[in-house]
């Protein structure tokens, strides 16, 4: 009989195998995740992939490729510093199944995992498939909300309940009062809900806007800018110079340095564009919020703050905090209160195929040719950019909502769907009928004259209406109106332009559809113009 000594096992010196399997997508960068709040070292296992489903279900610009698969690097080796056990799959895994599907489906064969935890993803597409995990794996899936918004979607959906049309004011107003945020006991800080009406100036030649902070990219970033040239070379979109923030140290600082020197003009010109200025004085942290690597919660208190100890004005920190607590909060309820029907909404029948020029084909139009070459460069946009340059444009040609729903998230870093398809649908395109926005949001060439100065080096008149070197926008916008009187003209908000346009006399109104109908046909036919 062999002795006891001999006949016992070496205690294994590998990790127990996982109980749990906790996976983080790629815009759930954030420690406080809540599939985080409870995790085990020695018991879980965290997954995080890099695939190609993600990154081509369209074609996103490379910038946004290489800025979440590079923030994901570097957020999963502040998890292993952490002390948490990961299973990190790369884009050149040759194991790689290219979709998260596929990631979960390797991990669980590989463990004996009873149970995988996720926060609630940001896109309705994920979350169908994470929903039928559960059934196709048989674990369990514990699928928590995403505590990094302050307005859950179920209280969204309490809020929004019974309307037929929603505001984004009213909902505005009352995150304020359950936040306290830019409250004064029960009243607004300053007096006024809202600064909108000091928010309009045109940038003054004499101006010069602050530089945004470039962060330098460091080894692991460089790997995967290499990678993301070599396999998505096909993309719209220029890769580098990158210099955007992939870790949450810099992406503080890049809020520390817009409250300490862009906050406080803001307010004054957040609606100004500039040739040569991609940014002005807008925050540009977007991208860093729609990936976790900064919160909501912490960028409003900053400006709060700022507010407070009179660094800003109170127009700057209202309008900021509009666009945080307000229209960031309210589109992702939107988004989720009306998906999956909302993907599919035309309420203005628009059926015109997207033209090439949003592409980067030549324009004549110099508005739209800073705002595309601008995206193209640096897969940026501020909002104004985006709503009345590019967004007005498809508005009054009647581009299908599919492919400009399409165009946006595939140009823009910070575009995820649950901000980017309300915002076209409903903001830009009033494909929604009203449901999110009150009116469309349609202007002629005057408004972008007043906010930039583009106009200047164009080749079309702002100040001709009609003929051949009329601004495009000053017909297009009345004939948007005039072909959609019926679904439009009831709209109190357009009562004032729908008596200019009944003034006008049967000369010009047949001018105006004529100049449109020649530049639409043109534009159909792939002519520059």
């Amino acid at each position: 009989m062999a002795s006891s000594k001999s006949s016992r096992r070496a205690p294994s010196t590998e990790a127990p195998s996982p109980d749990t399997l906790r996976v983080i997508l790629g815009d759930q960068l954030t420690h406080t995740i809540s599939s985080l709040s409870d995790v085990d070292a020695g018991r879980d296992l965290v997954l995080m992939a890099e695939v190609d489903d993600e990154a081509t279900y369209v074609r996103h610009h490379p910038r946004k490729i290489a800025l979440v698969f590079s923030a994901m690097r570097h957020f999963a080796r502040e998890l292993e510093e952490r002390g948490l056990r990961m299973r990190y799959t790369r884009i050149d895994d040759p194991r790689n199944s290219h979709s998260i599907d596929g990631e979960v489906e390797r991990a669980l064969g590989e463990n004996a995992v009873q149970r995988i935890v996720v926060t609630h993803p940001g896109e309705y597409r994920v979350l169908r498939y994470i929903e039928q995990w559960a059934s196709r794996f048989g674990v369990s899936v514990d699928i928590r909300e995403d505590e990094r918004f302050l307005v859950s979607i179920a209280a969204f959906g309490k809020w929004s309940s019974g309307r037929k049309t929603l505001r984004m004011e009213t909902f505005y107003r009352q995150s304020r009062r359950d936040t306290g945020v830019l409250m004064d006991g029960d009243s607004p800080a300053g007096g006024q809900w809202n600064y909108d009406k000091s928010n309009r100036r045109r940038l003054p030649a004499d101006v010069e806007p602050p530089p945004i902070p470039v962060f330098e990219p460091d080894d692991v970033t460089r790997t995967v800018l290499t990678l993301v040239a070599a396999r998505y070379a096909g993309h719209f979109g220029e890769l580098e110079p990158f210099d955007l923030a992939v870790t949450r140290r810099d992406a503080l600082a890049a809020l520390d340095d817009f409250v300490a020197h862009r906050l406080a003009s803001f307010g004054h010109y957040q609606d100004a564009m500039k040739t040569g200025q991609s940014a002005l004085f807008h925050s540009v942290l977007g991208f860093y919020l729609n990936i976790g690597l900064l919160v909501p919660r912490e960028v409003i208190d900053a400006v709060e703050s700022a507010y407070r100890s009179d660094r800003v004005p109170i127009n700057a920190a209202e309008g900021f905090v509009r666009q945080v607590l307000g229209w960031r909060e309210y589109v992702r309820g939107v988004y989720w209160t009306a998906m999956p029907r909302y993907r599919d909404l035309n309420a203005l029948n628009a059926k015109r195929r997207l033209p090439s020029l949003y592409w980067g084909a030549e324009t004549r139009m110099n508005c739209l040719a800073q705002c595309v070459s601008q995206t193209r460069r640096s897969a940026y946009a501020h909002h104004i950019q985006r709503l009345m340059v590019l967004g007005n444009f498809a508005l009054l040609c009647g581009i299908d909502p599919a492919e400009v729903n399409e165009w946006y998230l595939v140009v823009y870093a910070d575009a995820f769907e649950w901000v980017e398809l309300p915002n076209v649908t409903g903001m830009i395109l009033f494909a929604d009928g009203g449901y999110l926005a009150s009116k469309p949001y349609a202007a002629g060439g005057a408004y972008i004259n007043r906010m930039s100065d583009y106009c200047g080096d164009c080749h079309y008149r702002v100040g001709h209406k009609t003929g051949e070197f009329a601004c495009p926008f000053n017909y297009l916008y009345w004939a948007f109106l005039d072909g959609h009187r019926e679904a439009l003209s009831d709209n109190p908000r357009l009562a004032m332009p729908y008596r200019t346009l009944d003034r006008m006399d049967s000369t010009r109104r047949d001018a105006i559809r004529q100049d449109a109908r020649l530049f639409l046909a043109r534009l159909d036919d792939g002519e520059c113009v």
